[in-house]
């Protein structure tokens, strides 16, 4: 099997397992999500934060991200070529529907965060393993964008049920300092 099968196959499962989580659990999932992430250090000292909208069944974190007095939070903007640009989106009609389908802001009426300036990203996953590697969802979108956050924390978010064996990772792909799950916090480090 190649390394694109082997992700493909991990994608496949991972989203099927996240999207196989019924109502209640899910919600117990996210809430549980949401209360490790506010206990992690990088989150209580972050004042810019790239979060992201939950698509596909991905956990949802608008419980803790919306509403931060003292803290920025932005989400991604996917651009041209696979790129990403972390944006804060415009107090009236700052929302739209984005690339995929997903809730983005309007970047013509956004502040954009350069990635250098950003504290802590919290990243989705489809699935990942216990050593801090992510499979995403295929374009390499926050491969391409990580690198350049030199000050940010970064930090996958999943459900456990989409924790495999060895996450099927190349060269390019960026390890993540943590992976926080309903069940804990995995970390490398």
């Amino acid at each position: 099997m190649t390394l694109e099968q082997a992700k493909q196959t991990q994608r496949r499962q991972g989203i099927a397992a996240r999207r196989a989580l019924g109502p209640e659990q899910r919600r117990a999932a996210d809430a549980a999500i949401c209360a490790q992430i506010a206990d992690l250090p990088a989150w209580q000292q972050a004042g810019r934060v790239l979060g992201y909208a939950a698509f596909g069944g991905e956990p949802d974190l608008s419980a803790l991200l919306e509403g931060q007095p003292g803290r920025l939070v932005a989400w991604p903007v996917c651009g041209a070529a696979c790129t990403m640009t972390a944006a804060l989106p415009a107090a009236q009609d700052g929302w739209e529907t984005g690339a995929y389908g997903i809730r983005a802001p309007v970047l013509e009426r956004a502040e954009i965060l350069p990635p250098e300036t950003l504290d802590l990203i919290l990243v989705p996953c489809t699935a990942f393993d216990a050593a801090c590697h992510r499979v995403g969802m295929g374009k390499g979108y926050y491969d391409r964008y990580l690198p350049r956050c030199t000050a940010a924390a970064v930090y996958g978010v999943a459900y456990e049920a989409q924790r495999v064996e060895q996450a099927a990772v190349g060269p390019l792909d960026v390890r993540l300092d943590g992976i926080v799950t309903e069940r804990g916090i995995y970390r490398w480090k």
